[in-house]
């Protein structure tokens, strides 16, 4: 059996900096980024915000699908933000239940 897996989006708030990344525990890893555990991109531009993710039962799915959004223009991952998040309201304490 597979671990589900994660493709995530952080923001600083709507329409503000963007960080995207790839988890196996999506709970943990946006809890580090919100609390600035881990130095680095997140915490230097303060990009707390979980406003988008998506399930893979595969990592290697996961981690294709980060590095093909990566190279995506900033407006079309604004537009997969709010396809689902069109408030861009932070996702962490749904993911928490």
């Amino acid at each position: 059996m597979d671990k589900i897996s994660y493709v995530y989006m952080m923001a600083s708030g709507m329409y503000g900096t963007l960080y995207l990344g790839v988890t196996s525990n999506l709970v943990r890893r946006v809890w580090q980024h919100r609390e600035g555990v881990v130095d680095g991109f997140t915490k230097q531009y303060h990009v707390k915000q979980l406003v988008w993710f998506e399930q893979h039962t595969d990592i290697y799915a996961a981690i294709t699908r980060e590095k093909q959004i990566k190279k995506w223009r900033r407006d079309w991952k604004i537009e997969l933000i709010q396809k689902t998040n069109p408030l861009w309201r932070d996702l962490f304490l749904d993911i928490c239940v």
